[in-house]
């Protein structure tokens, strides 16, 4: 390797190719589709909403999502209505 070797470039940094790649969570199953902004969002919306939330009539942190908008508090055993994503 030289400056006469075609493959080679003395002004270019040298990268590690077996450098490890950081997993995104719950959107690592996306791979390398959608791009890393999108993907983080989803991660915070995902990650929020799988989250046990507040239940506004026991003030207990156990209401999981059902779908979309329906919530079930497991403490006082109440299915309401709220926001898509989390209750706010």
């Amino acid at each position: 390797m030289g400056p006469l070797d075609p493959g080679s470039n003395p002004g270019s940094p040298i990268l590690n190719i077996n450098m490890a790649t950081k997993k995104t969570k719950s959107t690592a199953r996306f791979g390398a589709r959608y791009g890393s902004v999108v993907k983080e969002k989803v991660r915070k919306i995902e990650s929020k909403q799988k989250k046990r939330q507040k239940c506004p009539y026991c003030k207990k942190q156990k209401v999981k999502r059902l779908s979309k908008g329906l919530w079930l508090c497991s403490s006082c055993n109440k299915k309401f209505t709220a926001q898509a994503y989390y209750i706010k």
